[in-house]
């Protein structure tokens, strides 16, 4: 499997459309109820489960996807195994020839399915969430009795098949403790190759802006930026690939233009009701298209994007000048959910990124990024 996964990246560029990737997110509802999840409704949703995409309308899209040259669709959620008809899912996405990367918090993995995996595989790792290293920092976080004993059975599934995986996981008051003992576990993957899990701590809010006190909550768990920056360098031992990269990548301000990422130019995102989205963050009622406009229709619109231009003052005078741009998360999705615009700045990511940006010799104490003028001295290595 793994030889053939290298071959088929080999020649990607050779054969790509114009849409490159697909995230499907094939339902919200999950068996977890986590306390900083931003999608996250209850298992048995009756009217989301309604509403959601049928397989013969995920069949449309993914048919779709590969005439227009995709070669890889994402499944996620909430818990996309949450779906009976999973299995025709994945199987007809992997019969036209795309690979299949499935987000999952594991616990409705079984020995059926990893054998599924193990005789038609993926071809890109199962990326599992780990929401604590015990039963109870795990169901503390999950909030679901039972949850870390079905979590650890279908983990013992995918090893016992061997189907490649990885892991990621979150910083929570009832795991943080856990760090070192999440990265020893990690280093006995194979497929995690050494490296250390991705950790999420800067969460966002829901992204449909449908739940206020559900909001008061994640932003309760969000780490102060001090807290942050030390978790960061205690986490990683230094940050210096972070300034490398950043610096590489940093050549000019970035101006009133909104959207400087790739979203909606070579990926899509279709939600659970068959909406269509530029990624999976940004689900503006004045972006998103409807259900049943086509992926290339909607490539052409979203296309349109890319010529957006900030009109927020606040956002014209600090985020259009900061040359912390590309460090600060900030983006018209992350706006929308924090504020309901697209260009609002939101303060907690602009504080986040100037607490990192001062240890890393960037900003000094009381100065603040976006009155900085002589920045591309000061970020050179």
């Amino acid at each position: 499997m793994t030889s053939y996964v290298k071959h088929t990246n080999q020649f990607d560029y050779l054969i790509r459309g114009p849409l490159h990737s697909l995230d499907i997110e094939l339902t919200e509802r999950c068996n977890n109820n986590c306390i900083h999840c931003c999608i996250n409704l209850p298992a048995n949703d009756l009217k989301a489960k309604k509403h959601e995409m049928t397989f013969e309308e995920i069949k449309v899209v993914l048919q779709e996807a590969a005439n227009l040259g995709c070669l890889k669709v994402r499944l996620t959620g909430g818990e996309p195994l949450l779906r009976p008809d999973f299995e025709q899912i994945y199987l007809y996405a992997r019969r036209l020839g795309l690979k299949v990367q499935i987000f999952s918090n594991a616990r409705l993995i079984t020995s059926r399915l990893a054998r599924l995996f193990s005789q038609i595989p993926p071809l890109e790792y199962i990326e599992i969430t780990v929401y604590g290293m015990h039963k109870d920092s795990y169901e503390t976080n999950s909030q679901q009795p039972g949850s870390y004993q079905s979590f650890m059975r279908g983990l013992n599934y995918l090893e016992e098949f061997k189907v490649p995986f990885i892991i990621k996981s979150v910083l929570l008051p009832a795991n943080q403790h856990e760090m070192d003992e999440l990265k020893n576990w990690a280093r006995t993957i194979p497929w995690m190759d050494h490296k250390d899990p991705g950790i999420t701590m800067f969460y966002d809010l829901r992204n449909r802006r449908d739940d206020i006190q559900k909001n008061k909550i994640i932003k309760s768990l969000r780490p102060n930026p001090e807290a942050a920056v030390k978790f960061l360098i205690d986490y990683h031992g230094n940050i210096d690939a972070t300034k490398d990269h950043y610096w590489k990548s940093m050549s000019r301000l970035p101006g009133d233009r909104l959207f400087l990422c790739s979203a909606g130019e070579h990926q899509l995102t279709i939600d659970s009701y068959g909406q269509v989205q530029p990624c999976m963050v940004l689900r503006s009622p004045d972006i998103v298209q409807p259900k049943g406009t086509t992926l290339e229709n909607a490539l052409v619109k979203f296309k349109k994007l890319k010529q957006v231009k900030a009109t927020n003052s606040e956002y014209l005078r600090r985020c259009a000048r900061c040359f912390l741009r590309n460090l600060c998360e900030q983006c018209p999705g992350k706006a929308w959910s924090e504020t309901g615009t697209l260009d609002t700045p939101v303060q907690y990511l602009c504080d986040v990124s100037h607490a990192l940006a001062r240890h890393m010799g960037w900003l000094r104490k009381n100065e603040v990024s976006w009155e900085v003028n002589d920045w591309m001295e000061r970020i050179q290595p």
